[in-house]
């Protein structure tokens, strides 16, 4: 069965105090996105994927390209107004009838194969396979009157993607009016009756959002850099 990936790449850098769209932020050399897309070209040659930016970022994104030397395949599509018009402009790409679909945030860098791996092993079975991990630390919930009350960490988990789907599934709960509570692919499958089944994920997967994440990426992708350059 054909896999394919869509990595949603649509930040804008605010809360990274910067005018550089984060996507684009460097770390030991090259664009975080490099990183990203290299994670799944390696995972496999056979994978299609598709990367979704704003359109108003193409001609940046071609100059770090020609800058940094990419040769990666992939298939380049304008985002829309939310990560959930995104992703369906990516599904729309899509031309094949079946086929598994992970999605994946391009601020997170420090992917494994092996969790991609599982992503599409588990949405083959099952239909459905989100990655996340257990929470560290003690959590408590704050109430409407600003109260707050502990909670019992061990009944949730903290979601991260790859989040990774059949196709067939994915098409008809997108084809759904866009909801606030769309944060995620997860949520859409979940309200259009879907049951989320959840995989192990890594703490190392870290979401690029602050400079404190931007730190953590480089220290986690410094082991990899001899040689990068010709690679990507």
């Amino acid at each position: 069965m054909q896999e394919y990936a869509i990595i949603v790449a649509g930040g804008s850098g605010s809360r990274m105090k910067s005018d550089i769209p984060k996507q684009f932020l460097e770390v030991n050399g090259l664009p975080i996105l490099f990183y990203t897309l290299r994670a799944f070209r390696h995972y496999s040659e056979e994978l299609h994927i598709i990367l979704v930016l704003p359109a108003g970022q193409f001609p940046l994104w071609q100059e770090l390209c020609t800058k940094h030397q990419l040769n990666i395949d992939y298939q380049l599509i304008a985002g829309g107004e939310t990560r959930f018009h995104s992703v369906r402009n990516g599904l729309h790409a899509i031309k094949g009838q079946d086929g598994i679909v992970a999605v994946h945030d391009g601020v997170r860098p420090v992917i494994s194969s092996d969790i991609i791996s599982s992503g599409f092993k588990k949405a083959a079975q099952s239909g459905t396979a989100v990655t996340s991990v257990d929470l560290k630390d003690s959590i408590r919930i704050v109430n409407k009157d600003n109260t707050n009350t502990a909670q019992d960490r061990s009944i949730f988990r903290l979601i991260q993607t790859p989040q990774t789907f059949r196709l067939d599934w994915m098409r008809e709960a997108f084809s759904a009016p866009y909801q606030p509570q769309f944060t995620d692919c997860a949520s859409v499958l979940e309200a259009a009756g879907y049951h989320i089944h959840l995989i192990d994920g890594s703490y190392e997967n870290i979401k690029v959002t602050t400079p404190e994440d931007l730190q953590w990426a480089g220290i986690y992708l410094g082991a990899d850099q001899i040689g990068v350059k010709n690679k990507v």
